[in-house]
């Protein structure tokens, strides 16, 4: 890094001036006598073979560095760094990592040091590391810069960076380890308020459209997909951009190894789409989770969309790169299947949340604990802010879940164990400064904040991982089952719904915005379709079972048990057995003989109509537990009936009978 004019000395003073400066210096020192003459002989020699400090900056690093190790005169030249005689450059601070100049430049600025390890405690860092970034990467930076803690800007952290990209002393790995601690130091500025905008991921994508379509090898086609992406970038999200981008690389990068002879659009026909819709259909996964294996018809459905999308909108806004024929139809969509919410079995769910109860990361724990218990997306609960939670007198506590994935907003009631979970962490967060929200720019107080950073969706993906594997929780063919996070929204609805909740308030608390989305749920095997269907086995079973018996002589013999169990409306009668379906109705000839005025009896017939007066009562009480009020009237009347003729026959009160 070279210093600006401003920051060099305007006259360096003569070599016994500045000898004499130094050996002041040195007397304050609290080391032995021979220490400090061994600081006094190292500067004399240095001095008498480089009496112009500043020309010799200007040397090549290993000239310097034979020069200081042959006069030992480190401790002096870190002196002029830290008094500002000179200014460094990486470069020679790097040659001695742990060197006086790192010490000298903290003893000299504790409490800058003292602030910036304040905040590196607020953000959870390990002592070791906090050492790193606050005190060594710190004094490089500063000493390196010719300013304090205070006057570092973006553009100073920035021409460091660039610098240790090209300083040609650092190893890769030397480069790699100083990159980290410099990011983390962008992260300490940040907090303290000296940075406007928070540091990148190390790892962070680049999510410009240029990095989108940088794969495609055929100019015109990138040239034309970038507009294209641009053009479509103020109406659809972030992530849709991104997406439609990997469907036309996709195909630009098959178009390139199959028919390298076309680089436009325009000259694209149907034969070549039809070819690439026949390779769509069993392509290979480019992902990292199951590379090689044949992708999902999602994924086949999306890559067909995007190009259908693209092709009708260069056709609609009449650009000149578009194709004149209809490439991709209606009909070539694959057919997505109708799939059920995939929620976690009932014991599985509870093995998994016993195990995640263990997690001893808070913030993976926590977060889990709520994308359990709200039944909200991950997107959602990565942009919760502080002030999400609302209590009401009446209501009992909501949780306010903020424009996500439908652009829709919506209130969730959460129970007490997931509040104990938002609870749990806003005492783990410790006190964060405020980011930029990712979609408005505006400065939002963001929930899940670790170290300064919002918190990343895979280190909630990596926790479900690994409380599978602790739970011991295998498919049938013994393999660790992979759950996902959206799955726990899945398990939330289905476990509501099997509660007896209805769609329409389903629908509310899932924020879905058509009922379709909604009605996915009604297919899942629920208490109240279970209870349903075993209703209807039971009917059908009834109408199956054998009513009538044929004997070998071909006459039939009525099973009187199962006609009595049986879910009929059941009349009896001298000669056999009725059993008419109750969707028939009342029988209008049911007993009709026996309620008759001209129907006559006599005493050989008194043990039938004993015995028919026995079924009747069976049927009465029979219907009565049914709830058929009507079939409980006509029983009556026939009870009543025969009753009246046995009273005839015995001229003497009746004994009871029953079943």
């Amino acid at each position: 890094m070279t210093a600006s004019p401003a920051l060099l000395p305007q006259a360096l003073p003569a070599p016994d001036d500045l000898f004499a400066s130094y050996n002041a210096f040195v007397q304050t020192l609290q080391c032995t006598p021979t220490a400090k003459t061994a600081r006094r002989r190292g500067a004399r020699l240095f001095l008498a073979r480089r009496p112009d400090v500043v020309s010799w900056m200007g040397y090549p690093t290993p000239a310097r560095v034979a020069d200081v190790d042959r006069t030992r005169a480190w401790p002096f030249l870190t002196w002029c760094f830290i008094e500002g005689v000179v200014v460094p450059d990486l470069d020679l601070l790097c040659a001695y990592p742990l060197g006086a100049h790192i010490s000298l430049w903290a003893d000299k600025h504790g409490d800058e040091i003292d602030r910036t390890l304040a905040i590196s405690r607020e953000l959870g860092w390990a002592t070791a590391w906090a050492h790193q970034v606050c005190v060594q990467q710190l004094a490089l930076v500063c000493m390196s810069s010719a300013v304090g803690l205070d006057e570092l800007t973006s553009d100073l952290l920035d021409a460091f960076t660039d610098e240790l990209a090209v300083s040609p002393s650092l190893t890769a790995n030397n480069r790699k380890v100083l990159r980290h601690r410099h990011t983390g130091l962008r992260q300490v500025c940040f907090q303290l308020g000296l940075l406007e905008v928070p540091p990148r991921r190390p790892n962070e994508r680049d999510h410009s459209i240029a990095s989108y379509v940088a794969a495609i090898s055929q100019p015109q086609m990138r040239r034309v997909a970038a507009r294209y992406l641009e053009t479509l970038s103020p109406t659809l999200r972030p992530k849709t951009i991104e997406d439609r981008a990997d469907s036309l690389e996709l195909f630009a990068i098959w178009l390139a190894e199959h028919h390298p002879e076309l680089t436009q659009w325009s000259e694209l026909n149907r034969p070549v789409m039809e070819e690439f819709l026949i390779w769509n259909k069993g392509r290979p996964s480019r992902g990292r989770r199951h590379p090689g294996e044949p992708v999902s018809v999602v994924r086949q459905h999306q890559a067909v969309t995007t190009l259908r999308s693209f092709f009708e909108d260069l056709a609609e806004w009449q650009w000149a790169e578009r194709p004149r024929p209809v490439l991709v139809h209606r009909s070539d969509l694959p057919r997505l299947p109708e799939a059920i919410p995939r929620a976690l079995p009932p014991d599985t769910d509870r093995d998994l949340m016993a195990t995640i109860a263990l997690e001893k990361d808070c913030a993976a724990r926590c977060a889990i604990k709520i994308l359990r218990g709200t039944g909200i997306r991950l997107g959602e609960l990565l942009d919760l802010e502080l002030d999400c939670l609302m209590d009401f007198a009446s209501h009992g506590t909501w949780l306010k879940v903020p424009v996500g994935k439908l652009y829709s907003e919506r209130t969730v009631p959460i129970d007490s164990e997931t509040l104990t979970a938002f609870d749990d962490w806003a005492a783990h967060r410790g006190r964060q400064r405020s980011l930029p929200h990712p979609r408005t720019g505006a400065s939002a107080d963001f929930l899940f904040v670790v170290g300064g950073r919002r918190m990343g969706a895979g280190r909630i993906r990596r926790a479900l991982d690994d409380a599978v594997r602790r739970a011991g929780l295998t498919d049938a063919r013994g393999r660790l089952i992979h759950v996902t996070p959206h799955q726990l929204r899945h398990t939330y609805g289905t476990s509501l719904i099997n509660g007896g909740m209805s769609l329409q308030a389903l629908m509310a608390l899932l924020g879905h915005v058509t009922p379709e989305m909604t009605l996915r749920y009604a297919h899942l095997a629920s208490d109240t379709v279970r209870s349903a269907y075993e209703t209807a086995m039971t009917k059908a079973r009834s109408r199956q079972s054998p009513v009538l018996v044929a004997s070998l002589n071909g006459t039939f013999v009525p099973d009187r048990l199962a006609w009595l169990e049986a879910e009929m409306l059941k009349t009896r009668v001298a000669h056999g057995y009725c059993s008419r379906h109750p969707a028939a109705g009342p029988c209008p000839y049911a007993n009709i003989c026996e309620q008759c005025d001209n129907y006559v009896t006599s005493h050989e017939f008194s043990d039938a109509l004993t015995d028919q007066l026995a079924d009747v009562t069976a049927l009465r009480d029979d219907a009565e537990a049914r709830g058929w009020q009507g079939e409980v009237s006509r029983h009556e009347k026939v009870i009543s009936s025969i009753e009246s003729h046995l009273r005839r026959l015995t001229n003497a009160p009746l004994r009871e009978v029953g079943p």
